[in-house]
């Protein structure tokens, strides 16, 4: 009886110090780290350094970005997954989280259940870009063509599980033709081997092709997106699915986690915080230059942004599969 009732007065003090840390989050001596699976300077690493500054003043704390990159996001992701679940520690990641399930048989963690789904942050199109000696003046000359040249296409990604990676899987997929793969060690690369010739095609995010469309460096066919974009260089530029490629819709979108087990009351302070930072003129004028969509709809909700990733989940899962693609 003596047990049972420490065991009851232990787990009762537990039960109230966590309330209290929940009450009392964030302290005024801590800071919040944001943990950014990629390195310093990449798209993914702009976005968590714009919603960092974004942040601080609604969450009343200081939030620093510290880059834990490698293995297509899943170190920083395991990172986060065993810290400490106080709110002190959030990680910002892409659709990573939705691939990593079907890239990486061997996840050191679960993406579905070693999480907090805080809501989602934006969405970046993407735009299908070709070498500028590329014959093709629009993506029906360009599906001849790919038609034409079965076996000696060059398809360029900065990386296995990068976005461009994706892209291209989703790409051959949907026209059913086999290309070859050509990876490198980030996007910079990978374009400047498209401007020089050395391969044909690549499918990236308009925070690395707008400036290389608007220069003419490089041929452009199409976005990725749903509907057209309004950005000027971007604006005549078909969408895949109008092109004939039917539901072909890939757009990189942004998420905010915390490790599993974090209070309710924290996540709802740091989703609060979050709401007023996707608010934010600045950090809009931001994003919108990086060619990004702020998130305004339902998935600024925990639930609803964990129910997009299962979903996407789903989808990438097959198409990895189907490609037959692995990282371990």
């Amino acid at each position: 009886m003596k047990t049972t009732l420490k065991l009851a007065l232990v787990a009762a003090a537990a039960v109230a110090a966590f309330g209290a840390h929940a009450q009392d989050f964030p302290a005024k001596d801590k800071t919040v780290t944001l943990v950014v699976p990629f390195a310093a300077g990449g798209p993914t690493d702009r976005v968590a350094r714009d919603l960092a500054e974004a942040l601080r003043k609604p969450l009343g704390a200081t939030v620093v970005v510290d880059n834990t990159a490698g293995a297509g996001s899943s170190i920083g992701a395991a990172r986060v997954a065993r810290a400490a679940p106080d709110g002190y520690t959030l990680l910002l990641n892409h659709i990573g989280m939705s691939t990593m399930p079907a890239l990486y048989r061997k996840l050191s963690f679960s993406v579905p259940n070693d999480f907090e789904y805080l809501g989602m942050v934006n969405e970046v199109p993407m735009t299908l870009i070709a070498r500028p000696t590329m014959p093709a003046n629009n993506f029906k000359e360009l599906t001849a063509w790919i038609q034409q040249n079965k076996g000696k296409i060059n398809l360029g990604n900065a990386g296995l599980g990068a976005a461009s990676h994706l892209c291209g899987l989703m790409f051959k997929s949907a026209l059913q033709t086999d290309m070859t793969d050509v990876p490198y060690k980030g996007t910079a690369p990978a374009i400047t081997d498209l401007i020089g010739g050395q391969i044909d095609l690549l499918c990236d995010q308009t925070t690395n092709t707008t400036s290389q469309i608007e220069g003419k460096k490089v041929k452009a066919y199409a976005v990725t997106t749903a509907k057209r974009l309004t950005t000027p260089a971007l604006k005549d530029l078909p969408t895949l699915a109008e092109s004939g490629l039917k539901d072909f819709n890939v757009s990189i979108w942004h998420g905010l986690y915390a490790p599993k087990g974090t209070p309710a009351d924290v996540q709802k302070k740091i989703n609060e915080a979050l709401k007023v930072a996707l608010k934010d003129p600045e950090f809009i004028k931001k994003q919108e230059a990086l060619g990004a969509v702020v998130i305004t709809d339902k998935r600024i909700e925990g639930a609803e942004h964990k129910k997009f990733v299962a979903a996407e989940i789903d989808k990438w899962g097959a198409v990895i599969k189907a490609a037959g693609t692995y990282a371990d």
